[in-house]
C-alpha cells in the first residue's frame, strides 16, 4: 500500500545551517553528557548476591519491628500503597518491588533504607494519605479548577508508564497565587491536593517485576514565578524525595528558560549520575519534539503539541496517530483516498511548533469536477494547538492535508489521524 505522505522540496537551494547560540550549545552538551536512565530490575533472581542479602535483612528488620502489630490490630503500618510489607507464606512479588525501591534510594544500605521506610509509614499515618485517595476530601474540592492545569495525570508513555504533568505558570496571577498559597493553611491544603494527585497516579502502577513500577513527570517551567513558589516547590520536592523513592523513571523539564541551563550546569556536579540520568531538559520551542521521544502524540495534551483533548481518555484508549517529520524547506501532502459519496471524514493534525502554512482540500475522483478548498491556506502560529475538523463529501474523492515548511530551515515533528464514517441508507 502506498504511503499517504508525499514530500515536495519547496526550496531551490539548500538553506544555510543555523548558527548555534551559547544556550543551545550548553543545553546540547548537557544532554550529551547525561546518559539515558534505564530502570533497574525488580526480579529478585536478577539481583547481585549482596543485594539479595540486603533485601532479606530488610524483610527481617520489618518483621521484628512490627512483630506486635498483629496483637495491636494495627495493620495500617504493615501496608503501603495497598501492598503488604509482611506478606503471608509464599511471599508477594509486590512487597519485594516496594522494598527494593527503598533500598535503591539508599544505595542498599539496609539501616538507612529501613529508617526511611519507617519515617514514610509514620508520615502517611499523620498526613492521612489513605483517606486522601479513598475519599473525596471536602477541603480539597476547591482545587477542582486546578485539575488539568497545574498538576494532573494524563495518559502513558511509550512503555506504559503513567505521565504526570506539572505547570505553575498560572500562579503568575497574583489573585490566583493568594487564593492558593496566601497563608500556611492554604499551602498545607495545596500540598494535600498535590499528594492526592500523585497517589492516584501511583494506583495505576502494578508493582510487579517486569511491570509498570514508576511514572513519568513532565514539568512545564513556562512563566513559573520562581520567588513566589520557592517555599511550595521546596516542600513538594522534600516531601516526594522522602516518601516516594524511585517512583519517577524520568523527569522531563519543558519550556526551560536559558538561565535554568546555566544553573543546572552549576549544581549538576552535586547530583548523582543516577539522578542526572533521569533528567531531560527541553528549551521552549522544542516541547513536541522532546515529548514525542517518550510519549505517543495521541497521549500528549494538545497544549504540549499532542492530539489529546480534555475528556478524550474518558471514552477509552485514543485512536493511534501516524507520526511524520517535516523537513526544513519541505512541503508535505497527506492524501486520504477512497472517500465515498456522502461519507464524513474527521481528522486531527498537529506540527510541533507549527509556524508554517496549512491547508486542506477535497479532490473529486470524477473528471471535470472542481477541487474544493475545505480549509484555505493559512499561517499557523507557533502556539496553536492541534487542528480538528471534518468534511462530508458530496462525491467520491480524496482529502489532501498540506503542511508547507518552505520558509523554515528547521525540521519539525508532526502527527495526524483520521476516521471515515460511511453514509448508511436503509
Amino acid at each position: 500500500m502506498d504511503s499517504p505522505l508525499s514530500a515536495v522540496d519547496a526550496t531551490s537551494a539548500s538553506p544555510k545551517p543555523l548558527k548555534k547560540g551559547f544556550v543551545t550549545t550548553l543545553m546540547e552538551a548537557t544532554a550529551l553528557r547525561t546518559p539515558s536512565f534505564k530502570e533497574d530490575t525488580y526480579f529478585v533472581s536478577h539481583l547481585k548476591p549482596s543485594e539479595k542479602k540486603a533485601l532479606q535483612i530488610l524483610r527481617d528488620k520489618i518483621a521484628t519491628a512490627h512483630s506486635s502489630a498483629e496483637d495491636n490490630d494495627d495493620n495500617s503500618t504493615l501496608t503501603i500503597w495497598g501492598i503488604p510489607l509482611l506478606p503471608l507464606a509464599g511471599g508477594d512479588d509486590r512487597s519485594d518491588v516496594v522494598l527494593l525501591k527503598f533500598l535503591r534510594a539508599r544505595d542498599f544500605r539496609v539501616a538507612d533504607a529501613h529508617a526511611m521506610l519507617e519515617k514514610c509509614l509514620q508520615w502517611r499515618r499523620e498526613f492521612g494519605v489513605e483517606r486522601l485517595v479513598e475519599e473525596e476530601d471536602e477541603e480539597l474540592k476547591g482545587f477542582k479548577e486546578l485539575e488539568g492545569i497545574v498538576a494532573f495525570m494524563h495518559g502513558c508513555d511509550r512503555e506504559g508508564r503513567p505521565v504526570c504533568y506539572n505547570a505553575y505558570g498560572v500562579f503568575r496571577d497574583k489573585e490566583m497565587y493568594e487564593r492558593v498559597f496566601g497563608d500556611d493553611e492554604k499551602l498545607k491544603r495545596f500540598l494535600r491536593w498535590r499528594v492526592q494527585v500523585l497517589e492516584r497516579g501511583i494506583k495505576l502502577l502494578n508493582f510487579k517485576p517486569g511491570g509498570v513500577n514508576s511514572i513519568i513527570q513532565v514539568t512545564d517551567l513556562k512563566d513559573m514565578p520562581k520567588r513566589e513558589l520557592r517555599v511550595a516547590s521546596n516542600q513538594i520536592l522534600s516531601l516526594f524525595q522522602d516518601n516516594y523513592p524511585e517512583m519517577v523513571a524520568r523527569k522531563i523539564f519543558i519550556n526551560v528558560p536559558w538561565y535554568f541551563s546555566v544553573l543546572y550546569s552549576m549544581f549538576s556536579p552535586f547530583l548523582t549520575q543516577r539522578t542526572k540520568s533521569k533528567f531531560v531538559i527541553c528549551k521552549e520551542g522544542n516541547v513536541a519534539e522532546t515529548l514525542y521521544k517518550f510519549v505517543r502524540p495521541e497521549d500528549i495534551p494538545v497544549q504540549y503539541g499532542g492530539l489529546s483533548r480534555p475528556g478524550d481518555l474518558e471514552n477509552g484508549p485514543p485512536k493511534p496517530a501516524s507520526e511524520f517529520t517535516v523537513k526544513g524547506g519541505e512541503k508535505v501532502n497527506i492524501q486520504i483516498e477512497g472517500i465515498e459519496v456522502n461519507a464524513t471524514i474527521a481528522w486531527d493534525i498537529v506540527v510541533g511548533g507549527w509556524d508554517l502554512e496549512y491547508s486542506a482540500e477535497f479532490i473529486p475522483t470524477a473528471e471535470g469536477s472542481y477541487t474544493i478548498a475545505v480549509e484555505k491556506p493559512r499561517r499557523v502560529g507557533p502556539s496553536e494547538e492541534a487542528i480538528h475538523n471534518s468534511y462530508t463529501s458530496r462525491e467520491a474523492g480524496k482529502l489532501v492535508l498540506s503542511v508547507d515548511n518552505s520558509a523554515s530551515r528547521r525540521k519539525k515533528v508532526a502527527a495526524y489521524r483520521y476516521i471515515v464514517r460511511k453514509c448508511t441508507t436503509f
